[in-house]
């Protein structure tokens, strides 16, 4: 987790991404630094927000997590505003 928190979120924050992924990366910073990093998670409410968010990214969530949070809706994606690849120079 440190390393993630360290490494990985100051990376894309600094250098974001461009396509729909940025929306995808904004809820992943959600869970690890909003709801993670805050212990959150180890409450019903914090998992089932996490679950939302989950559904929300890529593939949405498995068969197997469907049917146990049948009661999750997913949590409206990001939406994402700057779609050009940005000049280098």
């Amino acid at each position: 987790m440190v390393q993630i928190l360290e490494k990985i979120i100051p990376h894309f924050d600094t250098y974001s991404l461009i396509t729909k992924k940025q929306a995808d990366y904004l809820l992943f910073r959600a869970i690890t630094v909003d709801i993670m990093q805050n212990n959150k998670h180890l409450r019903i409410d914090g998992l089932k927000e996490i679950v939302a968010m989950r559904a929300s990214l890529n593939k949405g969530l498995s068969d197997n997590l469907k049917a146990v949070f049948s009661d999750v809706l997913s949590y409206p994606r990001p939406e994402v505003i700057n779609k050009q690849i940005p000049d280098p120079e």
